[in-house]
């Protein structure tokens, strides 16, 4: 199956997925549940939040307890202010919310939080303490994980040089500073280093990124290595080279390492490596029935990473099927 093929069968498996949570809220099933709990998603589109809610789903069909209900914000700040809106009227148990930006959701989540529903934050923090539980990976640790690798790959600590692009996620995401501050903090001690763009943001999409990496080529003769703040950034900082001729000259860094994703093209040698993220969908539902249960829960849940290159993708695919 084509690399473009693939993203677009994660879009249409996560719209498919969603349609399906919310049918499941309005029949008579839903009547005999304990826990009405409700899931504010920013997108389906990208592979990773396809992921998200494919866990997340598979977490609630081991709780006959919990009616689902999951949302797509669709991308758009204000319709997914709309949907915790609309959530907060169904009155649901529990809100569990990953925000697009940081800052678009923290008037409504302060209003469930204000209407006595605990909130779960997951995968992107908002601009307020009040939630419950915040459920996510550390970006700056992965970060700081990829910029010692690129230190690494151009030539080791103190000794490092080498041109480099670095494609931001969302400029108004908390994730994407943070990869960028932890990067930073390896990159910066070595004076070989050059960064050849300002804040470039892709919006963590793949098409964006070809395009910032397309104008990057035109202008430098000499592209070391890009810093893709996800994978399929990342990936269409590779097409972008590919197409022309020159991205065997180039290290691509991503982050996210779905298997069936940033673990594929590391395994087709396509991308260097990635650092997993792994989703926060069946821990944030684990921690709210939790909660719901009247157990305590932590007010920070941080999920692993790991670096995968070429050297263990292989073995990755292999223990997933692929």
């Amino acid at each position: 199956m084509k690399r473009r093929d693939m993203l677009k069968l994660a879009a249409v498996t996560a719209a498919l997925l969603t349609t399906t949570a919310l049918l499941t809220s309005g029949n008579a099933y839903a009547q005999d549940k304990k826990w009405k709990i409700g899931f504010s998603q920013v997108t389906t589109i990208e592979p990773w939040r396809a992921q998200f809610n494919k866990d997340i789903l598979a977490e609630a069909a081991k709780h006959p307890e919990v009616e689902l209900i999951v949302t797509d914000g669709e991308d758009k700040t204000e319709k997914q202010v709309a949907d915790v809106e609309n959530l907060i009227r169904q009155e649901v148990d529990a809100l569990l919310v990953s925000p697009k930006e940081s800052a678009g959701l923290t008037g409504v989540v302060q209003q469930a939080v204000d209407a006595k529903i605990p909130v779960f934050v997951l995968d992107r923090n908002v601009e307020t303490q009040d939630y419950t539980q915040f459920v996510g990976g550390d970006n700056k640790l992965i970060g700081r994980a990829a910029g010692e690798y690129a230190v690494e790959l151009l030539g080791g600590k103190g000794k490092a040089s080498g041109n480099v692009v670095e494609i931001w996620g969302g400029m108004g995401t908390q994730p994407a500073h943070d990869r960028h501050d932890g990067f930073h903090e390896f990159t910066d001690k070595e004076p070989g280093i050059k960064y050849l763009l300002d804040q470039q943001s892709g919006d963590w999409k793949q098409d964006q990124a070809y395009n910032i990496m397309a104008t990057a080529l035109r202008n430098n003769e000499k592209i070391d290595l890009v810093y893709g703040h996800n994978d399929p950034m990342a990936y269409g900082a590779y097409l972008a080279a590919k197409d022309v001729g020159r991205e065997k000259d180039i290290k691509f860094i991503g982050i996210d390492g779905l298997p069936n994703e940033g673990v594929t093209l590391v395994n087709n040698g396509e991308l260097t490596a990635t650092f997993t993220y792994v989703t926060p969908g069946a821990e944030g539902l684990r921690q709210a029935i939790k909660f719901l249960n009247g157990e305590k829960v932590e007010k920070t849940i941080t999920l692993p990473t790991e670096k995968i290159t070429k050297e263990n993708a292989a073995q990755i695919l292999k223990d997933n099927g692929l």
